[in-house]
């Protein structure tokens, strides 16, 4: 643990995120971390059910005094999105974070830091070690998956679980309280890609220095897709030089948006010097004119050498691949009429890759309405499908809906009052939350969802609020402590 975090540390909540830090937990790499989780819980001695995906809950009794107070679920997930600067040697699948402090805030070295999810799990390891700790039942529940599919939620057995009033600690900001969320699903395309071999000159051109973010809490920061941003490049750049593309790919993570994007791409041997000066110049008009948005972009073109021999996409494959890329839909659809300033559907085109079986695409839809995320769905499959393609549809889950009464939204909003001499904004979300499906789950679930500040999550500039982390988790323990108030 960082000694400027021992300093600061408040209840062990930043002993905890260190050990959970420590242990790699991406999506689909968490089998470390719940193996250290549960070994937590059979050292102090504390029931605990671990399912087939790898959930966990843990259930700590009443203290005397609470036994009679109704039982409350504390939710939060383990996985976190795995994002790196360009220049990291970190190993996500082996190597844990190196965490450091910068000013007010918690950051890792050039990754991301996994507050998202992982200040829910330090929350709920340091209640559940804390034995001075006044509260009624708890139920503590660990999910996987979540920024993949929420399949960790989707297979959890909501009879494991008697209270009904739960807390999400899956937010972002300090001053909201969450109480409805968007549902989404993931779209997978696969366009079939023809080889030819033909010779030329190399020309690398690379996206970077974009800001990306979490395309659900980030959707609407006019953040430039570094993908589409390229193609548009190459569909401009077409009009000026022919050439071939050996490969085009950028992007991570579905749920993210893309920082970076490169393609390889064949020019004739005999291309000119005013040629390239001309593509470099519209490389710098692009940049130029994003400037204002992403203040660090960088498109360059950078002409290699000669090649006599390269397999490249056949023109006729390139162009089916362009038109999807471009005449997708992205971004911001449709604002809510119901809620102003909330996005109620987009989608973002999160990955593009070449396979052995052609250029894979991969897309995260959101809506808080399920009809408009149907057209989305249908839109995309009609594009793909026109153009020859196959594709998968995953990861679907249900919109949590705003509620007109709920008790737990009033407690939550009177004591933040009493600790702060302010109310907390009370919100709905365009991001996916776990609520939906634990409320199809467990009937009569009564919700919030909270958390500390934090910024740029799924991103290396993620950063999380020291102070904030405190204040949060001190104002959960006042929740817990009052008696009579759900």
């Amino acid at each position: 643990m960082l000694t400027e975090l021992e300093a600061l540390d408040y209840k062990k909540i930043f002993y905890y995120f260190s050990e959970i830090a420590a242990i790699p937990h991406g999506s689909g790499n968490v089998g470390k971390l719940a193996d250290y989780l549960e070994r937590f819980a059979i050292e102090r001695n504390i029931r605990y059910v671990r399912d087939t995906a790898d959930n966990l809950i843990f259930y700590k009794n009443a203290t005397p005094g609470y036994e009679n107070e109704p039982t409350l679920i504390l939710q939060g997930h383990m996985d976190m999105v795995c994002e790196k600067e360009a220049g990291s040697d970190i190993d996500f699948i082996k190597d844990g974070l190196t965490l450091k402090v910068d000013g007010e805030w918690l950051k890792a070295d050039r990754t991301t830091l996994g507050g998202d999810d992982g200040i829910a799990v330090a929350y709920c390891l340091a209640l559940l070690d804390d034995a001075n700790a006044k509260h009624p039942a708890l139920e503590l529940v660990i999910t996987t998956e979540e920024e993949t599919g929420m399949d960790g939620a989707k297979a959890l057995d909501g009879a494991l679980l008697s209270g009904r009033n739960l807390i999400n600690i899956d937010s972002e900001e300090e001053n909201v309280v969450l109480c409805g969320c968007a549902g989404g699903a993931r779209v997978t395309g696969l366009l079939p890609v023809e080889r030819v071999i033909a010779g030329g000159r190399i020309v690398k051109v690379t996206v970077s220095g974009l800001f990306g973010g979490h395309s659900g809490a980030e959707i609407d920061k006019n953040r430039t897709n570094a993908v589409r941003f390229l193609a548009r490049y190459l569909f401009m750049l077409r009009e000026k030089v022919p050439f071939l593309v050996e490969e085009l790919s950028g992007g991570q993570k579905d749920n993210a948006i893309p920082r970076d994007a490169k393609a390889t791409l064949l020019f004739p041997e005999d291309i000119s010097a005013e040629d390239i000066l001309s593509a470099q110049a519209l490389a710098e008009a692009m940049t130029e004119e994003i400037r204002a948005a992403e203040p660090d972009a960088t498109l360059m073109f950078l002409p290699e050498d000669y090649v006599e021999e390269l397999p490249v996409m056949h023109p006729r494959s390139f162009e089916k691949f362009l038109f999807l890329l471009l005449q997708a839909p992205n971004g911001i659809q449709v604002n809510s009429a119901e809620i102003p300033g909330l996005v109620e559907s987009s989608l973002n085109l999160g990955i593009c890759t070449m396979t052995s079986e052609g250029m894979e695409l991969h897309w995260s839809l959101r809506s808080s309405k399920a009809s408009y995320l149907q057209f989305l769905k249908e839109k995309l499959i009609y594009l793909i499908g026109f153009l020859g393609g196959d594709y998968e549809v995953s990861g679907e889950y249900p919109a949590w809906e705003y509620k007109e009464e709920s008790k737990l939204r009033e407690v939550y909003v009177t004591a933040y009052g009493e600790m702060f001499g302010k109310k907390p904004e009370v919100a709905t979300i365009h991001a996916g939350l776990e609520c939906g499906l634990l409320g199809e789950k467990i009937p009569g679930l009564d919700m919030i969802s909270i958390g500390p500040e934090m910024k740029d999550i799924h991103t290396p500039a993620e950063r999380l609020h020291i102070a904030s982390a405190i204040r949060i988790y001190q104002l959960l323990e006042k929740i817990l402590a009052d008696k009579g108030k759900l």
